[in-house]
């Protein structure tokens, strides 16, 4: 039994060490909730999720406030009795995004105590079912870069031994968007992988009209074309088009990820662990996607997804932004443009807790 001995929620805002902007937003700040889960052995677990720029405030007070309180003198080890307690004391707030990101910090936190006493790395823990994955890059295709920046940003990924790169799309004519795929289509062959992404950013006939467009460009996925609640949109975008669609990275619950994949509306899952709730939902959405054989290729957060898409077979791709390099001391393994798990225990992420302690905006400790 490990009972919970103590909970500390800090906040850190990390800067992002390049310009990234898509059809609808620029990403500015990250704003990082962190939580510190002690047991009474010791035994210390972290978990963390994130905003990008707004709400990370509102998601420490709910931390603080109404979810670290219930943790103390909890079996550490009740995982999934917490999350469904936790979730249902804060249900009124249920499915959104403040809530999902605050359960996430939780999640993960226990998740690392979990496999910090049992002295395995969390992708063994959660499945086992492979040692690497492969990347694709998303750091060299943002909006606003020209044709011959995305051109070069993706010859350097695919020379680092990239599988791909993705492209964000959405500009006000189409004709733009296949000008800026084709040219880095030209330049990389016909033997990789260009993914597209368009934010949420298109009405349904608009993105009718671009998958059409993109066929003959061989795209790997057409990503979040429309508003991530419009299910019937994307069960219609799917059957209009041989692009493959894929959806997840705004999506709150395991119950949004059925409705997908039940009506064909998406052949891409990109479940992200912060805003689906932590590892307890994102294992849940992932096994299920491999039930409709449909691949999961989470969003961002690659320093703990490398572990889960580790730990299920259907996992296809990591995406590559790098972000908590700023607050580790070493990054994310990669060879030859894989990424592989670390084998310590735990979720294998390295934290500097002196740079995190210099940024840290807030930080309480409830006992």
């Amino acid at each position: 039994m490990a009972r919970i001995a103590s909970v500390e929620i800090l906040q850190a805002d990390l800067v992002p060490k390049v310009v990234r902007t898509d059809a609808v937003q620029s990403f500015e700040r990250q704003e990082t909730p962190i939580v510190r889960i002690t047991d009474a052995d010791g035994a210390v677990g972290v978990g963390y999720s994130y905003t990008i720029g707004t709400g990370g405030s509102s998601v420490i007070r709910l931390l603080d406030d109404h979810l670290a309180p219930l943790l103390i003198g909890r079996d550490a080890e009740d995982i999934e009795r917490i999350w469904r307690d936790l979730m249902y004391r804060v249900h009124a707030t249920t499915v959104g995004a403040l809530t999902s990101i605050a359960l996430a910090a939780i999640d993960i936190a226990l998740w690392d105590l979990r496999a910090q006493r049992a002295r395995l790395p969390l992708h063994r823990l959660a499945g086992g079912a492979k040692p690497d994955i492969p990347l694709y890059s998303t750091e060299g295709g943002w909006l606003h870069l020209t044709p011959s920046q995305l051109v070069e940003e993706a010859l350097k990924a695919k020379e680092a031994g990239f599988g791909g790169t993705k492209l964000k799309v959405g500009k006000p004519h189409v004709a733009e968007d296949v000008q800026r795929i084709a040219a880095v289509r030209d330049a990389v062959g016909p033997g990789w992988d260009i993914m597209t992404d368009a934010n949420q950013g298109l009405t349904l006939p608009e993105a009718i009209r671009r998958a059409r467009c993109f066929e003959p460009l061989d795209i790997a996925w057409f990503e979040e074309p429309v508003h991530a609640d419009d299910v019937a949109a994307h069960q219609r975008l799917s059957a209009s088009t041989t692009v493959p669609i894929a959806v997840g990275e705004s999506l709150y619950s395991l119950a949004q990820f059925k409705d997908y994949l039940h009506s064909g509306a998406c052949s891409v899952v990109q479940v992200d662990v912060a805003r689906i709730g932590g590892i307890t939902p994102w294992l849940k959405v992932a096994h299920m996607a491999e039930a409709y054989n449909v691949p999961v290729c989470p969003h961002f957060l690659m320093e703990i997804h490398v572990a889960l898409c580790c730990a299920v077979p259907n996992s296809q791709w990591l995406e590559f932004i790098p972000q908590l390099d700023l607050i580790t001391h070493s990054g994310m393994r990669i060879e030859n443009g894989r990424a592989i798990p670390s084998d310590q225990p735990g979720s294998g992420i390295d934290w500097d807790w002196q740079r995190i302690n210099a940024m840290t905006l807030h930080k309480t400790l409830h006992r």
